[in-house]
Order: C-alpha cells, then structure tokens, then sequence
C-alpha cells in the first residue's frame, strides 16, 4: 500500500497545490482540529486564537488556522450532513500521510485529533436545552461508512444488531453502523461536566429525524421505538448528523475523533431555542482549553 500511486482522477489537487474541495495545502495542516456545520460559526471558534496563521473558503468549507495557548490549531466547518463528512475527513487524511508530489501513502504515520462542536436534539427528557452531550458511542442512519473495507471492525456489530431487531429496521433504509469516540478524547474532553451520550447521525433533519410537516413519514412510530431502545442498560440520547461517519472514519484512518453537541431542542418535551449561542460560546472556550 505504501508503494501505491493515487492517479489524479482520485485525488483531485488544485492547480495552487492545495486539496480539490478545502483547498488547503499540506504546509497548512494542523493536528488539532476544532470541526463544525456553520461556516460562520468558524470565526466564533478563532476569535479565541491568539494567532491566526491562515484563512480559506471554498463553499461551505471555511478553515482558520492559528494558535492557542502555545498551541497550533485549526477551525474548519464541514457543512451538513454525512456525505460532507466523507468528503472532509478523507481531504484531510490526504494532507496527512499522502505526499502531493509522488502522489505515494508516506511510510510514517501523521495521527490528527478531531473535535466536532455542533447542535442535537434531545431524545429523551431529562436532557435540558443547553446541555453538551459527548457521543460516546454514535450511531450512523446514513450508510457512508458501508461503502469501505474495514467497516465492521470499527463497529460495535452487537448494538447494530440490538437496534435493528428492537425497531424492525426497514430493508428499504441504509444498515446502521455504530462506532465508539477515541476513549481518550471523551475523557479528557468531557471531563466530569458534560452528559456521555448514544448519538444518532441522520442522513436528513426532517423525515429522517421523524419531523412531519407537508409530507408524511414512511414509518412514523420509527421515533418511539429508538427512545423506549436500550442497550447494555443506555438509551438513545439525541439526534445529530455527522458525529457516526467522523467517528468511523477517524477509526479506519488511525485518527482520534469525538463529537459533542449542545442540546438545543428537545423531541419528547417538545421544546426548543434557536438562541444557543452563549452555550456554543462556553462549549467552544471548554474544548480548547482541554484539546
């Protein structure tokens, strides 16, 4: 594998260097990485960089890099959803360990550490809004990770095979996949002030996730089921939709990866606050400090 060529048709670099969609290049690649959906929610992370070495854009990819506390970091915004995650994830491992010039797998292995900051909603009630929830173990709707070697021996096949008999998984839906975060982060991360979660990534934010508004769901107890779920003596926690590919990938690829997300609504109280930002705020200042 380390001799191997990557033809130009499967690795897209630009004419400047840099990678096809995040149009960063090597030299500029950090091994801390603040992951996050929003584009603008990048420059809320920079703003507490005591140095900013570099800014990209390139559509819904919006990357910082800098340093804080002595430390070389980066912020960089994935978009929505799993397919996205795909993408990121892989152009990032390039930058790591594929030389651009030889176009080869480099023989010394680069390990990247990943923190994603997003938005959940609560399954179940005693989750209030505000609360960040680790992903300890996530669970992936989406199908991504099933198109790679390997996928079954970063998953927990015991929990995939719980879930699908307790909620009669449909044949028609992409088989789930579950995937722990790095250990190691969720501990030093999460520390003792933040809720350990089973979080689901969706492959939507309405059907998928069991909203209903002009179109109605294919199986609309599908919600009920996943809450009354158990496994090992833990329920399902939240929804979110890109914690499970993050995880999995960085598993496959030999990164160390997590999510944490700030409950901003909750399905089963059915409540919610689309003014989340002094919890994001705290959110992002607490990984920092422990990344």
């Amino acid at each position: 594998m380390a001799n191997k060529i990557i033809s130009d048709s499967e690795m897209i670099i630009n004419p400047d260097g840099s990678i096809f969609h995040l149009h960063i290049h090597p030299d500029q690649l950090c091994d801390n990485i603040i992951l996050c959906g929003d584009p603008s929610r990048v420059d809320m992370i920079a703003s507490y960089f005591d140095t900013k070495t570099f800014e990209v854009t390139s559509r819904e990819f919006h990357t910082i890099g800098g340093t804080y506390k002595g430390k070389e970091i980066m912020a960089l915004s994935h978009g929505i959803g799993p397919d996205n995650i795909d993408i990121v994830i892989n152009e990032l491992d390039a930058l790591a360990n594929i030389d651009f010039k030889t176009r080869q797998i480099k023989e010394n292995h680069r390990t990247l550490t990943m923190i994603r900051i997003g938005t959940s909603g609560a399954l179940q009630p005693e989750l209030k809004i505000g609360t960040p929830v680790i992903a300890e173990k996530a669970i992936g709707f989406d199908g991504v990770l099933n198109f790679y070697a390997g996928r079954n021996s970063v998953a927990d096949l015991d929990f995939e095979k719980a879930l699908c008999e307790a909620v009669n998984w449909h044949p028609q839906w992409a088989k789930p996949y579950v995937v722990d975060a790095d250990a190691e982060l969720v501990n030093r991360i999460g520390g003792t002030d933040m809720a350990r979660g089973n979080t689901i990534s969706a492959v939507g934010f309405y059907g998928p996730q069991g909203r209903e508004l002009r179109l109605p769901l294919a199986h609309p107890e599908l919600n009920s089921k996943i809450e009354q779920f158990e496994f090992n003596g833990r329920k399902i926690t939240n929804y979110e939709m890109e914690s499970a590919p993050l995880q999995g990938f960085a598993k496959l690829l030999g990164h160390k990866a997590m999510t944490v997300c700030t409950i901003i609504a909750n399905r089963m109280n059915h409540n919610a606050t689309p003014n989340y930002k002094t919890a994001i705020n705290d959110l992002i200042s607490t990984v920092l400090d422990r990344i």
